[in-house]
Parts: structure tokens; C-alpha cells; sequence
């Protein structure tokens, strides 16, 4: 199938408000999840008869389960504040991508049949049915929200879009109405235990082949483990890192931490992912059945630690209730512990050696992937998720130089392909959405002479490889922390 034509926004020198494009996206939809991918997880397999009465129930299941998103459609006061913060505003202008105008497609429909005014006197709220054209438009717009949470750090009451797009989609996939993307990956992780579905003799194999690759590198023999069991470690990575271009750079340098630290690590093929798409589609019992395997595979393997690889929202947000307690661990370590944690930890102890000449060839920044900068912390310092990673790259390069301070740390912008959305079929809204981020990257181009971007995410690489090139970068700017410390690491006499 041909590629939707569409134009690449101009980046500019500086920050400018879009003019206003009503309607701008919205002939863009993902494709809808099939019969046999919805009947996987659970969900009816099409659009159900009485889809307006349940949707409404379940709306009211929701609010009744989760007290904070009645707060959010009660707090809105529509002053604003929001409203250029998202990168999909920004970059398409559409204003139905102003986070409150995305709230309020939700909001109508809760006034409209949750509120006294609403229920009684419907056009003085802007109350609205739920009809089909607006389960449409849901469809559209709940599906072009990254869930990075942005919006919710400049919100004067801390409303949180990312729950009001997640409980939006979850009861869309309660009538039938479930997006191909993220609820196909869904079903891999339950019947395979990864996202890519890659088998257990398939990784098996991969790793046998980073071992040779690794070795004939360095001349050492350094071990990619699968299923050992009594290692110290369980390493849980996104499955990207297994093969993809460059993620799979990051996996190395995980391996020759652990090889220069002298400590035992394992990955498991029963819980060979560390991505967990059922926080995307807001379904508690989801995120749950794919976090439990993370809890299987440690009893099973009898670890002592679980570290997690350059990833980790959920693993930071939501392990404690949805997996633990994690009482089987050793209690001197944090759960879970990140990868950059676990390596900087290291680099402080002196137990790490560098050249960080090896790295000259690199003039670097980071992006701070917006769901590790707004929803979780490293180490034991506020702060941590924006200190450490940049710490270890200045540990294993001379040359860093950080993007305009209104883009980075708390404030930074989405990849724009997070949330369910990397997919080809909403190629348009990702090369859009990813404008804020190529500007900012534009800036210390041109002042630096930066020519790698690294971040801890597997979907901000995934993304950024592919829309780099619409905005005239080469694909290999991007690439993992750890892909710099493999590359500067210092192992026996080298």
C-alpha cells in the first residue's frame, strides 16, 4: 500500500504557537484490531449491538474504580495552560490535540450522563451524546495522545491526559473497538513473552550469535545467559534490543557491565520483555498478566536482583502493586533497579574503567524519554532519571552538550511515537508529532556540532530512526547510553 502523502513541518529557530487547522488530523485513524486480536485479550470481536449503553457503563465502572479521573473531568477550568504543550498540537496544529480539547471529548460525555446539569439541561454544559460520529472522533483522537504526560507538569490542578486517553481506550476495547497495533503486540507477550514474538530457540540462537560477535570484538568471551538459573541478576530489556538497529548496541554494553563487574546475569524467554503495551490501552488486567511473568520468571530462576534495560515506566509505576511484594529479593537493592542506576552505581564505586577517547568521534546529547523524565526516579536523589544517564555519558565521552533547557528534564518533549502510536499507519501524526524534538536537536546542531542523540527508551530509538531523515538527519544520530558505554568500556588488559 502507497505511503499517505503529507507535508514535513519546517523546523524553526525558535518556539512558535501553530495557527489553528480545525479538522487538520482528523482523517487519520490506526488500524482497527481484527476479530481473532481482540477475541486474545478477551475483548468482544467487533463493534457490540448496544456498544452506546455499555460504553456509558463501563465510563462508570472507571470513574467509580479511580477516583482521580472524576477529578479530572470535574477540575478543568479551560485556562489554557495546556494547550501548546503537546507536540502533536504543535506539530499539526489540529486543535482537537490541545490537551483540554482531548479531555473535553471525554468530559461531554460524563457531563452528558454522570452530572445533574448534563443529564437535565445538556446544552448549557456542553453535555453531548455519545453518539457514533463521537466514538469516532475518540477513535481518532484518543489515539493521538503519546500518554507523555507533558500537558499534566504545566496544569495548574495536575490533570493527567495520559489517564483520561488510557481509560478513553479502554472502553473502546471493552464494546469492540481496539486498535491493530498495540493489542496484536499484546497478544505476542501472552502466548510468546515478547512484543516481536521472537520464540524461545530464535533468541536463543541471537544470543548465541552477540556471543560470537562480542568475542570477536574484544577477544574476550563475554556471555549473553538465557535461563541460568541462581544468577545474581534477571535482566528484563525491551525485545528491540535483541536484534534491532541500534538497540541491540545497548545490549552489548549491558553484557560487558556485568562482564566487567564480575557479576552473573540471566535473561529469561519466559519474560523476554520489559516493554508493556496494556499501560497503553489503560486495561489494569493486561499490564497485570504481563508484568506477572516478570514475577514468574524471577521465583523460577531464583534471582537475587531485577534490572531493568533502557526502558521502564511501568516497572517504576507499577510493579509494586501489580507483581509485588518482592520479599524473595535481596532487600539491599531497589526494585527494580535500572540499568543506568545499576551501571552508575558501578562507575561511583570505581568499578568501571574508561577511554573516553573511543568516544571522540561523538559530539552527544540526550533526550529525556518522557515516560522515564515524568514517571519514575533513579537512584536515591530527586531527580535522579535526569542526572544519572548524563552522568555516565560524561563518564564515557568527552563531548555532551544538553538541548535548550525548555525541552529537557521534566519539560521535555515525546519522541512522538510513544503510547501505542509507532505504527506505519500513523506515520503522518509521528513525523508531526516528532517536530518539537527535531527542533530542539536542530539547535545544538548547529551551535555544537552534535551529531548523536542517546536515550533510554526502545520506542524513542525506534522512532527516531525512522523520522530523522524527514527532517534531513541521518538515522544513526540515535542511539542507547549504553551503546556509549560499550564502545569506551575498558575490559581486562584493553
Amino acid at each position: 500500500m502507497a505511503a499517505a502523502a503529507f507535508d514535513t513541518p519546517k523546523l524553526k529557530a525558535y518556539p512558535v504557537i501553530p495557527l489553528v487547522q480545525a479538522g487538520a488530523m482528523s482523517h487519520l485513524k490506526p488500524f482497527a484490531a481484527n476479530a481473532s486480536m481482540q477475541k486474545a485479550l478477551g475483548f468482544p470481536e467487533e463493534l457490540v449491538e448496544d456498544w452506546q449503553a455499555k460504553a456509558i457503563a463501563r465510563m462508570g465502572e472507571l470513574l467509580g474504580k479511580y477516583r482521580s479521573l472524576q477529578v479530572y473531568m470535574d477540575a478543568c477550568v479551560h485556562c489554557g495552560a495546556c494547550s501548546d504543550k503537546c507536540h502533536y498540537f504543535l506539530g499539526t496544529g489540529d486543535p482537537k490535540n490541545m490537551p483540554v480539547a482531548r479531555q473535553d471529548l471525554m468530559r461531554k460525555i460524563y457531563r452528558r450522563y454522570f452530572t445533574f446539569a448534563g443529564k437535565h439541561f445538556p446544552w448549557l454544559v456542553g453535555a453531548v451524546d455519545l453518539t457514533r460520529e463521537v466514538l469516532d472522533e475518540w477513535y481518532a483522537y484518543y489515539h493521538q495522545c503519546s500518554e507523555c504526560r507533558r500537558c499534566s507538569v504545566f496544569c495548574p490542578y495536575g490533570i493527567d491526559t495520559a489517564e483520561v486517553t488510557m481509560a478513553a481506550r479502554e472502553i473502546m476495547d471493552s464494546i469492540g473497538m481496539g486498535q491493530k497495533y498495540a493489542n496484536e503486540i499484546i497478544g505476542k507477550v501472552h502466548r510468546v513473552g515478547n512484543n516481536l514474538g521472537i520464540p524461545g530457540p530464535a533468541l536463543e540462537n541471537t544470543l548465541e550469535g552477540l556471543e560470537e560477535d562480542t568475542e570477536e570484538e574484544t577477544g574476550l568471551s563475554i556471555k549473553f545467559p538465557l535461563n541460568v538459573k541462581g544468577a545474581e541478576v534477571l535482566l528484563i530489556t525491551p525485545s528491540a534490543d535483541f536484534f534491532s538497529e541500534p538497540h541491540v548496541e545497548s545490549l552489548i554494553g549491558y553484557a560487558k557491565v556485568f562482564h566487567a563487574a564480575g557479576i552473573s546475569w540471566t535473561l529469561s524467554s519466559h519474560a523476554s520483555e520489559a516493554g508493556n503495551f496494556g499501560m497503553f490501552i489503560g486495561n489494569y488486567e493486561q499490564m497485570r498478566n504481563i508484568s506477572l511473568r516478570v514475577r514468574e520468571a524471577a521465583l523460577e530462576l531464583g534471582v537475587k536482583r531485577i534490572v531493568v534495560g533502557e526502558c521502564g515506566r511501568v516497572a517504576y509505576s507499577f510493579w509494586n502493586t501489580l507483581i509485588g511484594p518482592f520479599d524473595y529479593l535481596d532487600q539491599r537493592y531497589p526494585v527494580p533497579q535500572h540499568i543506568c542506576e545499576f551501571t552508575d552505581d558501578l562507575i561511583q564505586r570505581g568499578a568501571l574503567r574508561f577511554n573516553k577517547d573511543a568516544n571522540d568521534d561523538r559530539i552527544i546529547t540526550f533526550h529525556d524519554s518522557c515516560n522515564v523524565a515524568r514517571a519514575s526516579r533513579m537512584g536515591n536523589m530527586p531527580g535522579g532519571q535526569f542526572v544519572i544517564p548524563r552522568r555516565i555519558i560524561m563518564s564515557v565521552a568527552n563531548h555532551f552538550h544538553d538541548m535548550s533547557p525548555q525541552t529537557i528534564h521534566e519539560n521535555t518533549f515525546c519522541c512522538g511515537g510513544g503510547g501505542g502510536l509507532l505504527t506505519d499507519d500513523l506515520m503522518e501524526l509521528r513525523v508531526k508529532g516528532a517536530m518539537p524534538r527535531m527542533e530542539a536537536l536542530k539547535g545544538v546542531v548547529d551551535d555544537h556540532g552534535v551529531n548523536f542523540m542517546a536515550t533510554i527508551c526502545a520506542i524513542c530509538k525506534a522512532q527516531f530512526t525512522k523520522v530523522l531523515p524527514y527532517y534531513g538527519f541521518d538515522m544513526s544520530m540515535v542511539g542507547g547510553v549504553h551503546q556509549l558505554v560499550s564502545k569506551a568500556i575498558r575490559l581486562g588488559d584493553r
